[in-house]
């Protein structure tokens, strides 16, 4: 059964983006809307009516309305025919995309708002947890043997994780060159037709630490969730 599915969200690279990727990787057709688009007023007004009050959305057949990034990316994983079966498979990946999600803080932020003073302070503070983390997501790797975090082929956890590798290069582009694993992974990622198109084609995120934006359809717009 083929859905209509509308992704909420804001001008921001952070937690719509894995699903965005797995969107596109699987070829599952969707809407990218604005929450002031969708809800026709600025999220201040809204929030207090969006389930859980945060974003990102995802709309099912202009009915149902599934919240949280980790809830977003397995509902698709089931419509798209990629779920995992095997229980302990499942719980593996499952596991790895809590820890890909628990890089949320203070990365995204620090990415999307931080500037100055405060966005070399933020960068200070995480470099020892990123590094950690880093760490055990490429000795998790490692130890599956696999191209992917379950197999051969990618699922949730593994968008999961490529987002916040890919976004620590905004933070410092030599961080990822310490662990080759990983880098093997982000090209592996990086190398498939669906998800390299919609890379090619996505809003660039620029100035970041200085004034973020984001480019869209050839106009820079600050990063954030007011209108612009």
């Amino acid at each position: 059964m083929k859905h209509k599915l509308e992704l909420i969200y804001f001008k921001m690279r952070a937690l719509a983006e894995a699903p965005r990727l797995l969107l596109h990787y699987t070829e599952t057709e969707y809407d990218d809307i604005m929450s002031w688009e969708y809800y026709g007023k600025e999220w201040s007004e809204i929030k207090y009516k969006v389930p859980f009050r945060q974003l990102p959305m995802l709309v099912v057949d202009q009915k149902h309305e599934i919240c949280q990034s980790i809830a977003i990316l397995t509902f698709i994983e089931k419509i798209a025919g990629i779920n995992i079966s095997d229980p302990i498979l499942n719980a593996k990946a499952n596991a790895v995309m809590q820890s890909a999600q628990e890089l949320f803080m203070p990365l995204n932020p620090a990415i999307n708002f931080a500037v100055g003073d405060s966005f070399k302070k933020k960068k200070e503070d995480m470099m020892p947890f990123l590094n950690t983390r880093f760490e055990d997501l490429e000795r998790a790797l490692k130890d599956n043997d696999k191209k992917f975090y379950v197999d051969d082929k990618p699922h949730g956890c593994d968008f999961a994780v490529y987002h916040h590798l890919d976004l620590s290069k905004l933070l410092d582009t030599k961080l990822i060159n310490k662990f080759p694993r990983l880098e093997k992974f982000i090209e592996d990622i990086e190398s498939i037709e669906t998800v390299k198109s919609y890379l090619n084609s996505r809003p660039e995120l620029i100035d970041v630490s200085v004034e973020p934006k984001l480019v869209i359809d050839g106009i820079a717009h600050p990063t954030g969730v007011k209108k612009t």
